[in-house]
């Protein structure tokens, strides 16, 4: 049964984009319900990155994007960085700025044009740091950092918007598993918030853990289910042309390959 359009967080329609003249998204239809956390898997070149760009009006595309129930189009700029919190991957520049400053830059949409942060912004910012546990680095320029830290303050950066909807292209990229695991949780609690999280995931055992599963590969959707679901495994396996196989382990369901 489809969904009442106020119970999604992100709907798209006949969703195309083209890069340098090549389409690399072909008429997508996609419904996120709100609430969920869903994983966006696929093959290098599927699309995943474009479709979480797209939604985040990143990139220039055909067709239509709701937000929330709402076209983005309709909704205001300031109004929809409040809404929508956005996590790229590979993310460069702010090598100078001190990460408790790159942290705070998570709090822009919430405050009036050039006016100072507030103490609202100040203690979003310090829960975003320390619950990355990137609060100790806080007075250190962002250069100075490996590339796992970064992705922590980048993340912290996102959290601090404390939107509803949040979009991460490879959150995990990185980082050690210790942190690996510390993301997904902030995630899982995001989730119990009743947050929506859309997440781009490269390890797909850690995809699996999510609530749904969104399987794309040249740049169209192959399938959309649960992560439990049968459908689901089979059409990951399908996708990396049953080079991989889905099985459960102690409650969990993991990816090996297959040889």
């Amino acid at each position: 049964m489809s969904l009442d359009i106020t119970e999604l967080a992100i709907s798209v329609r006949d969703l195309q984009v083209r890069l340098g003249g090549v389409q690399v998204l072909h008429g997508l239809a996609l419904d996120l319900p709100a609430g969920r956390w869903t994983s966006l898997v696929g093959p290098n070149g599927a699309g995943k990155s474009s479709l979480l760009k797209a939604i985040a009006q990143l990139l220039p595309y055909e067709g239509e994007v709701r937000l929330l129930g709402q076209l983005v189009q309709s909704i205001r700029r300031h109004s929809r960085a409040q809404q929508l919190a956005w996590m790229g991957q590979n993310e460069g520049g702010h090598d100078d700025l001190l990460v408790y400053d790159v942290a705070l830059l998570g709090r822009l949409p919430h405050r009036p044009w050039l006016a100072p942060a507030s103490q609202a912004d100040h203690q979003a910012v310090e829960q975003a740091l320390r619950a990355t546990q990137a609060w100790d680095w806080r007075r250190r320029p962002l250069g100075q950092l490996s590339a796992g830290e970064r992705q922590r303050v980048l993340l912290a950066r996102a959290l601090a918007v404390q939107a509803q909807v949040f979009l991460l292209d490879e959150p995990l990229t990185n980082l050690d598993p210790a942190h690996q695991v510390e993301c997904l949780q902030l995630i899982r609690q995001l989730v119990a918030q009743g947050k929506t999280v859309f997440s781009v995931l490269h390890d797909l055992s850690l995809a699996l853990l999510a609530d749904d599963l969104v399987v794309m590969a040249q740049g169209q959707l192959i399938h959309h289910g649960a992560c439990s679901d049968k459908a689901s495994h089979l059409a990951l396996e399908q996708v990396f042309d049953h080079r991989i196989q889905i099985t459960q382990s102690a409650g969990h369901w993991l990816c090996f390959p297959r040889f």
